[in-house]
């Protein structure tokens, strides 16, 4: 079990020694962090490793968590420090500063997110609190309403934003998932609101914190760097969010969910989610690119996600590398929308 962790800690937490320095000593670390998250991870997934076994015991699950709170107490400092680093270095010049943009950019979006979202589905609420800190750092706080009660609920869906449809562009999907996530997790933490007796007080409303969070982030990058750290902060956490949304739009593309005999939709199963089995960007990203299991057992902690070939949709390529190719719309159609098909063809559809 330990080498197992050791693994997921190792992939997890090695980019921000690598990227503390960008920040820090600029020169060559800039691109140094920028292939580390990009062509090292390509490199690393080709190699001839088996992916991990599920570890479904308790003390994995302890292991686990005592990774996340690692990774969740550091995620927000080195956000502050990129922002600092980027909007005061003037040493840094345009260049370096684009690329380490890029380089936290990538590593948040797909690590911190990958994180936060672990903890945001635990049963106890510190844990929970902590991974809706770190969505709130990076500007993207309704996400932690949006994701358990709308997209768990309504995934591979019409009546989820986060589900791309087939033929739809990742650059038509990126909006209205952004604008359809903060509106339906609105409505659903309003709904359960009313639910509540006696009637929670307006200011304890989940929302008012993640629009409160985002607007202490950004006065903090004031105080830190003006003007030029909004700027900074926004770009950084933007393109943060991005990584989240292509890992949504990859993992249930074109994917549905038909109907039952009795008009109700089917329940999530192991055919509704695209997977990948790449043994290290799956560590590196805890275990997120297992997301059939995930879907079927949300509560389920990131080193007992399994994975099965036989009746999990299996991408083509490594999570990072679908995200890129994700960027380029005709691609990324002539690649899934085949797969696509073969799937929805075998699925009970209506």
């Amino acid at each position: 079990m330990f080498p197992n962790m050791l693994r997921f800690s190792l992939a997890s937490l090695s980019p921000i020694a690598v990227l503390v320095a960008a920040c820090v000593w600029g020169s060559f670390w800039p691109l140094a962090a920028f292939l580390y998250v990009t062509a090292f991870v390509m490199v690393m997934d080709r190699l001839p490793v088996a992916p991990l076994p599920a570890s479904g015991n308790d003390r994995a699950e302890r292991l686990g968590l005592a990774l996340n709170i690692c990774l969740a107490i550091l995620h927000v400092p080195l956000l502050l420090l990129g922002v600092w680093s980027i909007a005061t270095r003037t040493e840094l010049g345009v260049t370096q500063g684009v690329v380490l943009g890029l380089a936290l950019g990538l590593y948040l979006g797909q690590v911190a997110n990958s994180n936060a979202h672990e903890l945001i589905h635990r049963q106890e609420k510190w844990p929970r609190r902590l991974g809706k800190t770190v969505f709130i750092a990076l500007l993207f706080g309704h996400h932690s309403s949006a994701h358990p009660r709308v997209h768990h609920v309504h995934v591979a869906t019409e009546n989820d934003p986060n589900s791309a449809r087939t033929g739809e562009g990742f650059y038509r999907f990126w909006p209205r998932a952004w604008v359809g996530s903060f509106r339906a997790g609105l409505e659903a933490e309003n709904v359960a609101r009313t639910r509540k007796v006696p009637a929670p007080c307006a200011l304890n409303h989940p929302y008012v914190a993640y629009c409160g969070g985002a607007v202490a982030m950004l006065a903090l990058a004031y105080l830190m760097a003006g003007i030029r750290g909004i700027w900074v902060l926004l770009a950084i956490s933007g393109y943060a969010q991005m990584q989240l949304l292509l890992a949504d739009y990859v993992q249930h593309y074109g994917l549905r969910r038909g109907h039952r005999p009795d008009g109700r939709r089917e329940p999530a199963g192991p055919q509704h989610s695209w997977n990948a089995p790449h043994w290290y960007s799956g560590a590196m990203m805890l275990n997120a690119p297992r997301h059939s299991d995930h879907h079927q057992h949300p509560a389920r902690h990131f080193a007992a996600l399994d994975l099965d070939a036989a009746t999990m949709p299996i991408l083509p390529r490594p999570m990072p590398v679908m995200a890129a190719l994700a960027l380029f719309p005709p691609i990324w159609r002539r690649i899934m929308d085949p797969r696509v098909a073969k799937w929805q063809s075998a699925a009970p559809l209506d």
